[in-house]
């Protein structure tokens, strides 16, 4: 199935530029480039969303310590390291 991309002026000339310059072999190479980083980034912030509602979940449940308590068990951590 062939498809048609307008990117406007400024990006066709970027990704043109890209092609010319040998940093990749064809346009298409810059637009799947270009795409699979939109999905890299997509799964990213699902991941965090995922992560973010999580913990939402846990406040929620009342599995919260303090921040004071929070701060007293990393600087134990901190102090176990070896040095």
């Amino acid at each position: 199935m062939a498809s048609s991309v307008k990117l406007g002026d400024r990006l066709e000339s970027y990704v043109d530029k890209l092609v010319e310059k040998g940093r990749y072999g064809s346009r298409s190479e810059v637009l799947r480039e270009g795409v699979r980083l939109v999905h890299e980034r997509e799964a990213w912030l699902e991941m965090v969303q995922a992560q973010v509602n999580e913990g939402l979940a846990d406040v929620d449940a009342g599995r919260v310590i303090s921040l004071d308590q929070a701060f007293d068990d990393l600087a134990d951590r901190y102090r176990q390291w070896p040095r």
